[in-house]
């Protein structure tokens, strides 16, 4: 059997990636898989073994993808008010390129607790990150609200996450179009946005 090409690899992967959000893990077969990345179902089995040892190798990938650009506007030398602004923003832009990303990585860490988020250091990097720096200082100088790190960021992030994990029922409910969901959209981000920093910062004032 030939060389499977670094190409095809990634075409199996990202045909993988796609299948896995739609259907999930119990609902995927490696035939969906194959048939998505136009293989043969024996040469991709013959080099990945099997589906679950396909999904190890891209789920490290993808929940690094629901963090990594968070973390990253963390230490970026901003204002703490750009940064959340910022985190708001990419949220909202990965949820809509991928909106069944929440989704996919909820249910896969309920179904196995002990998948790779714990070779993840998350916590730690945001312990040690520029952002939490700023957001201690600003506390104990009293320039914004008393508020826990991970508070603020399961406001900010299940905000906007929930906003596409219910798009379906939102547009049926209210009878929208795609059109007016995406003004719906813009419009609840904005309104995610003026709410934290009304609070963090008018109180003080």
């Amino acid at each position: 059997m030939k060389c499977l090409t670094k190409s095809a690899e990634d075409k199996i992967k990202e045909a993988a990636i796609k299948v896995f959000l739609e259907k999930g893990f119990d609902g995927t077969t490696t035939r969906d898989i194959a048939k998505e990345a136009g293989v043969n179902s024996a040469l991709m089995n013959y080099y990945f073994r099997s589906k679950e040892k396909l999904f190890l190798a891209i789920f490290d990938e993808m929940f690094q993808l629901f963090f990594q650009g968070v973390l990253e506007i963390f230490n970026k030398p901003d204002s703490l008010e750009d940064k959340i602004i910022g985190m708001i923003d990419y949220d909202f832009e990965s949820c809509k390129v991928n909106p069944d990303l929440t989704n996919f990585i909820i249910n896969e860490l309920h179904r196995n607790p002990e998948r790779s988020i714990i070779n993840y250091p998350i916590k730690q990097l945001c312990d040690h990150s520029l952002f939490a720096q700023q957001l201690k200082v600003s506390i104990d100088e009293g320039r914004i609200a008393n508020v826990d790190i991970r508070h603020l960021l399961l406001v900010m992030k299940s905000n906007i996450q929930f906003l596409f994990q219910t798009k379906i029922m939102t547009m049926k409910i209210w009878n929208m179009t795609e059109n007016e969901f995406n003004v719906y959209a813009d419009r609840h981000k904005i309104i995610v946005k003026d709410m934290i920093l009304n609070y963090l910062f008018s109180s003080q004032k």
